[in-house]
Parts: structure tokens; C-alpha cells; sequence
């Protein structure tokens, strides 16, 4: 991770650069985003089974950190408890994406943690987080839109269920569906019914596939199957051409998560960077974009996301704006916005570039 400088220190002309960058968040889940002060809060107010221990242990990011799945685990279980439990994480998360110039997030909610689990009716939950939506464009100008997921770890059936309670309350700001949670033995089309059925409410889709280095057949079973908009994820496309190739014909956008803990755990500290597919898949044609995941979990902002596509990964300034560009593509927003966002964003950007150049004594690009 890259920190921004310490207050008192001389700016960075990149990073500043970076936070002033026109962005949106397509992958990024609404219990990853929690500050630590909240859920120490709401750990308190619920009387949560939880030691301070355990919350560090849910927010150090070291060589063994808890597995983030567990912390959302332990949010639906322990923490949540009421409908203003949901709007208050919703609201900081956009006020804080809005703190870095993200001008519109597609987030995702898993909304059967929430009802099993925290007992929070599925239509009262869905209404506090649209109200929450609602405040922070009013407060921070930032357009954000719900995006229910799949939990891949309960059962099929439950998949259907949570679609259906999106259709039977459905409202503008909820735009589609995606599926998350672990992907091991849990493969696409076990949950071909629940995607029929939001395909055929008109809701867009998107699916967690290819993340936990598994093989590229849950990346095409997803694309032929359950017939997503685009993927999540999606590292292990490289494992074949043609289906890359494919994906690069039909425009497939990946959103792609730099701080991403499966490479993380598995490769070396010396060659994560260097062997993660992100590296790889522009090469090969494939239209990415960086997210944040988790945020506060991953410890990353996504101004931080964006300067690890260029330090980490090797990415240069024209790669980033090809990749704002992806996002606007991949975006499920109308062609209308589509097109103006593309021109005054890409402007911006422009602009911002010049002054960048200006700023570090070089001509501009």
C-alpha cells in the first residue's frame, strides 16, 4: 500500500493528481467499508460477543490477517441491528468515496446475511440504505446505487428467495444483482434459477468469478450461463486465449481489485506484484478497472487502488485513463449519462494531467 503523505509533509503531485481523478466503484461491498470507530460503536451498542482483540484482529492487515469473509460473518451476526445500523455504514462509505472524487459507486448488499441473520426485514433494510443514498448526494454530490448479491455459501434456494424480495420492493437506486462470498465448490450455475429470474425482471448482473485461482471455466460459465453484464474479479481468464479473446470481442469490463488477499496470501511478498494477473490482462486486450473490494478492511482508499495500478503494477498514466474509461463503459448507468460523463470526465482528466506535468518540471504529455 501506498499511504498519502502525513500531514505537515510536502504534497505529492501524483497522489494529488490521484485523489482529484474522476472515478467511479463498480466492486465494493457495503460490510467491507466500515470505519473502525463504527463498528467498535455498533459492537458496543449491540453488546457484541466481540474483545478488542478480536477487533484488531478484524482490522490488521499483516501476514495473518482474519479473513475478511469472517468480519462480514460477524457483522450480520453480532453487530447489525436495527434498519439506521444499515443507512449509517452506507452513508460513510459514500461520504468517504466522495472524500476521493468517486462520483458515482455500484456497491454491493447481502441482503440474506442481513435478514437471516440480523433480523432486519429485507424491504426495511433496502429503505435505509436508499435513504442513505439519497443523503449523500444531497450532502456530497456522489451518485450511488445498491446492488443486492448473492450469498454463494447458502443454498441455491436462498438465492432465488433474495432475488424475488428484489423484485417484490424494487426501487430506481437497486440496479441489479451479483453473487459473492467464496467461490470454492461453489460454482456459477448452481444459481442459474436466481439469474433467470433478475434477467428477467430487467435487472443487470455481474458475478464473483475466477478470484480464488480456480479455473477459467467458472469465468465462461458465468459469461454463457448465467449470461452476466461483466465480472468480478476474473484473474484466471488468462488461463484461456480463446476465452479471452472472447471477452476482449464482446467487451467483457473486469473489475479488478489491486489489494486482491487471495495473490496477497499466495505469492511471495517480493513477486505478488509482479505475478498477479492484473499485471497481465490489458496486454491481452481485456478492458479492466480498479475498485477498492473492502475498503477500510483491505486498508485502502481508492485514491490508494488507483496509485497501486501504477506502482505496484507497473500501469502508466495512459493506462489509467483507458481504465476510467472501462468503468464508464462497464457502468450500468444510461447511454446518455454514459456519453456526457465520458466527455467531461476525460477532460478532467486531461486537464488534471497538465497540471500534473507542470507540476513535476515535465512537458505535457
Amino acid at each position: 500500500m501506498h499511504p498519502e503523505p502525513a500531514p505537515g509533509t510536502d504534497p505529492d503531485p501524483l497522489l494529488e493528481f490521484l485523489q482529484a481523478l474522476p472515478k467511479m466503484e463498480l466492486h465494493c461491498h457495503l460490510l467491507g467499508t466500515v470505519r473502525r470507530a463504527t463498528f467498535e460503536a455498533l459492537a458496543r451498542k449491540a453488546n457484541a460477543p466481540l474483545s478488542p482483540d478480536d477487533i484488531e484482529s478484524f482490522y490488521t492487515r499483516g501476514e495473518k490477517p482474519v479473513g475478511v469473509l469472517r468480519v462480514l460473518r460477524a457483522l450480520d451476526a453480532h453487530l447489525l441491528k436495527s434498519a439506521d445500523d444499515l443507512h449509517r455504514i452506507a452513508y460513510e462509505y459514500l461520504e468517504d468515496a466522495a472524500g476521493h472524487n468517486v462520483r458515482y459507486a455500484e456497491f454491493f448488499w447481502n441482503p440474506t446475511g442481513t435478514v437471516r441473520e440480523s433480523r432486519i426485514p429485507y424491504s426495511r433494510a433496502q429503505d435505509a440504505i436508499v435513504r442513505a443514498i439519497h443523503d449523500a448526494q444531497a450532502d456530497h454530490g456522489i451518485v450511488g446505487r445498491l446492488v443486492p448479491a448473492i450469498d454463494r455459501e447458502a443454498d441455491p434456494a436462498a438465492a432465488v428467495e433474495m432475488v424475488d424480495w428484489v423484485i417484490g420492493a424494487r426501487r430506481d437506486e437497486v440496479i441489479g444483482i451479483g453473487i459473492d462470498y467464496r467461490e470454492n465448490d461453489r460454482p456459477p450455475e448452481l444459481f442459474l434459477d436466481a439469474y433467470r429470474a433478475a434477467r428477467r425482471a430487467g435487472l443487470k448482473t455481474t458475478a464473483h468469478a475466477g478470484e480464488f485461482g480456480l479455473p477459467w471455466p467458472n469465468i465462461a460459465t458465468a459469461l454463457d450461463v448465467l449470461e452476466v453484464d461483466r465480472i468480478d474479479h476474473g484473474y484466471t481468464v488468462l488461463q484461456n486465449l480463446d476465452l479471452v479473446s472472447r471477452c476482449v470481442e464482446q467487451g467483457v469490463v473486469f473489475t479488478v481489485v489491486p489489494t486482491n488477499s487471495y495473490y496477497l496470501r499466495t505469492l511471495p511478498p517480493a513477486r505478488w506484484a509482479l505475478d498477479h494477473p492484473i499485471r497481465r490482462m490489458p496486454a491481452h486486450g481485456l478492458m479492466i478497472h480498479p475498485n477498492t473490494d473492502d475498503p477500510t478492511l483491505h486498508h485502502v482508499t481508492p485514491t490508494e487502488a488507483w496509485h497501486m495500478m501504477m506502482k505496484d503494477f507497473g500501469f502508466d498514466l495512459d493506462d489509467l485513463r483507458r481504465f476510467m474509461e472501462n468503468g464508464l463503459h462497464g457502468a450500468w448507468i444510461d447511454d446518455t449519462t454514459r456519453q456526457r460523463w465520458r466527455g467531461e470526465w476525460q477532460a478532467e482528466f486531461d486537464r488534471l494531467r497538465a497540471q500534473l506535468a507542470a507540476a513535476s518540471g515535465q512537458p505535457p504529455a
